[in-house]
This record gives C-alpha cells, sequence and structure tokens, in this order.
C-alpha cells in the first residue's frame, strides 16, 4: 500500500497503470460500509485507489464551520484499515494541494438535482462533493468508482453527472 499526498505523486504512480483501476472517493472515519465498497472494488479491479480528503465545498460556508473544523480525521487508522482491505493506494491531500488558489472559481452545478431532498437543508452541499468528485475523476482516471447505495441522493447527482459530462467512469453502487 502506498500514501500519496500530492496530485504530481498520484498521477506520477497511476502513468503507467495499464490494468483496470477502481477508485473509492472517501471523507475518512471510515466503518464497514466504506470497507465493503472496498470489498467490491478489489473483486472487480486489478488497482484500487482508495481517497481521504474532508472536502470543505460540501459543507457550509465553504467549510468555515463547526460541522467541518469537527469532522473526525483519522487518518493513521484509516489507512490500517484499507491497507487490510487490499487498497494500492490511499490519495490523501490536503486542502491547498486540491485548491491551491483557494475556492475554485470553476464548479460542477448540480441544478435541482443537489437542491432538493437532503440539498434543500444543505445548500450547495452536491455542488461541493460534484466539484470535488469531478477532480478525484480526473486525477485517477478510474475504469469504476464505487458508492453506497445508504447515500442515494448522491448516488444520482454523480451518476447524472458521469452522463451529462461524458465521463467515462462506471459508477457501481455498493449497499
Amino acid at each position: 500500500m502506498r500514501l500519496i499526498k500530492t496530485k504530481a505523486e498520484l498521477i506520477d504512480a497511476l502513468s503507467s497503470v495499464h490494468e483496470n483501476i477502481a477508485l473509492v472517493p472517501t471523507m475518512g472515519a471510515l466503518h464497514e460500509g466504506h470497507l465493503s465498497l472496498v470489498s467490491a472494488a478489489r473483486a472487480e479491479n486489478d488497482l484500487v485507489v482508495a481517497s481521504i480528503f474532508v472536502n470543505p465545498l460540501q459543507f457550509a460556508d465553504l467549510g468555515d464551520c463547526d460541522d467541518y473544523r469537527n469532522y473526525p480525521r483519522t487518518l493513521e487508522a484509516d489507512a490500517q484499515l484499507l491497507e487490510s482491505a487490499g487498497v494500492d493506494i490511499i490519495f490523501a491531500p490536503d486542502i491547498e494541494e486540491m485548491y491551491p488558489q483557494g475556492t475554485p472559481e470553476i464548479w460542477v452545478r448540480t441544478g435541482e438535482m443537489g437542491a432538493q431532498l437532503e440539498g434543500a437543508s444543505r445548500p450547495g452541499h452536491f455542488d461541493g462533493v460534484a466539484t470535488v468528485v469531478a477532480k478525484l475523476f480526473s486525477l485517477v482516471r478510474p475504469h469504476r468508482a464505487y458508492f453506497g447505495q445508504k447515500d442515494a441522493q448522491q448516488l444520482a447527482v454523480i451518476k447524472r453527472m458521469v452522463h451529462d459530462l461524458d465521463l467515462r467512469v462506471d459508477i457501481r453502487a455498493v449497499p
């Protein structure tokens, strides 16, 4: 297992990979649900990348809130769990690595899909999710990406983003 913290190092590590690549995007603080995603990815792919990034864009006030500040950050424990589950690469960048110029100017907008249900009480949340997931897809270039069915609205938004933007990644929904 390899722990990578920079985009350049990630791109370099994946540059010669020609096998099927899986991505399991997470914000860390891992639990059994995350491990089921990894298990599904491991069963269907040659190389499994898991990301751990607490994305401020999907929190209120772009992360200037207690929910973001208090979100559990357990990288060492998460890395141990992911290694034991068979992850090949963990991508765990910091905020400055993902957003070197601060809050991005260009975002993925999720429209009405992101403004309903959970999005109604969390304005901008799904725009933040879609933006960071699009960045991860661009960096990792996975063949498949794994998301939990429990987060049904997030799953629907990601599937629609992939469809609408013609992204070449197969979205796998895992119970």
